[in-house]
């Protein structure tokens, strides 16, 4: 079978907090012909780990990275490597695959509010345009 996961689907095989589904989810991942995980996935992956779970970023960082080099498993992997960057730079890893996949539609200019985002999209070397009131 070829599968699109959901992001409880991969929480679940990471995180293990319930050994029923766990074993479900864990077994589905490795049945699969392909697993396609779509970055927005991987963006839900992380708030969640964050949020509700209060995992370290290197602990969720090796568990992207470890999902990411599974043979079985597709994904746009520079947007993913954008949003790790960010992350690991101590930002949101959603705002690395905002900026990177802009930049890949043709933008030359990341335009936010958030300080914060912007002063590390800046430190990963692109343009940003800080919107001020």
């Amino acid at each position: 079978m070829k599968l699109t996961a959901d992001t409880n689907v991969l929480i679940r095989a990471v995180v293990a907090d319930d050994l029923e589904q766990a074993a479900l989810a864990q077994q589905a991942l490795a049945d699969a012909e392909l697993i396609a995980v779509p970055v927005s996935v991987f963006c839900e992956f992380v708030w969640v780990l964050t949020r509700s779970y209060k995992l370290p970023t290197p602990s969720i960082a090796e568990a992207i990275r470890r999902l990411t080099r599974s043979a079985n498993v597709v994904t746009h992997q520079p947007a993913v490597d954008a949003g790790l960057a960010m992350l690991e730079a101590g930002g949101d890893f959603a705002d690395g695959v905002i900026a990177f996949e802009g930049a890949w539609l043709g933008a030359d200019t990341f335009v936010t509010f958030d300080r914060r985002a912007g002063k590390l999209v800046e430190e990963l070397g692109g343009a940003v345009h800080l919107l001020q009131c």
